[in-house]
């Protein structure tokens, strides 16, 4: 039996489907909170339609500008709810995947493209089953001829995401949690609902100046350590 250097590309951990369950209660904002402010991807990289989202484990592939061979190399080989995170450097005069791509990764159970790249048949796309973040939109079709890197850490929208990552999206954008990270980050969302809820809470009942507030302004010595906001 012949073996080619794909054959086990697709065999990384990757972050259980029960945290990947746990994680789409949670806002892309939220997650990026707890997790220190990381892991958000470049504003350029949004969801085709404001409703789409998608949460699941990331199977990346970086491109040649312009060229989509090794994206389909990863369309063969995600496995059913994975996130194809395509590392498409940015280039936006060509598209790096269509309808044809897109009915393909439904019917494998494919769970959604994230592209730092441009895509096409954003009409028919962006009322479909698939999530599909992208960072621009453009009618030319791509390449097949160059070869690219498979299952293996690329740098999307200014992040480095590793295979079997979590990867959030919804209509804020796109966030990549690292795998090993997930559980903590997950506990700490909890919590921070909870704070926000009791927050929400103060609010309506007329504590309109937040109680951090001054302490804030004491630190960044704005006001004196006697002084108050109001």
């Amino acid at each position: 039996m012949k073996t080619t250097k794909f054959d086990k590309v697709a065999q990384f951990e990757r972050v259980s489907s029960n945290l990947v369950d746990e994680a789409r209660q949670f806002q892309s904002a939220v997650l990026c909170d707890v997790a220190g402010r990381r892991g958000a991807l470049h504003a350029r990289i949004q969801g085709l339609s404001p409703t789409m989202k998608l949460a699941g484990p990331a199977f990346p592939v970086e491109v040649r500008p312009g060229d989509n061979l090794l994206f389909h190399v990863a369309l063969a080989l995600a496995r059913p709810g994975d996130i194809i995170v395509v590392d498409g450097k940015g280039y936006e005069s060509s598209a790096l995947a269509g309808e044809l791509m897109a009915t393909q990764a439904v019917a494998a159970g494919i769970g959604g493209f994230v592209m730092d790249g441009a895509i096409r048949d954003t009409d028919t796309l962006g009322k479909g089953p698939l999530p599909i973040f992208a960072a621009g939109r453009n009618p030319a079709g791509p390449t097949k001829g160059l070869d690219g890197r498979v299952g293996t850490t690329v740098a999307i929208g200014d992040v480095a995401v590793h295979p079997g990552d979590l990867v959030v999206a919804d209509c804020d954008g796109v966030v990549v949690i690292p795998r090993a990270d997930v559980p903590a980050v997950l506990q700490a969302a909890h919590q921070k609902l909870k704070a926000e809820a009791q927050r929400l809470k103060e609010i309506e009942e007329g504590l309109l100046v937040s109680p951090w507030l001054d302490d804030a302004l004491r630190m960044a010595g704005v006001i004196g350590k006697e002084e108050t906001l109001l």
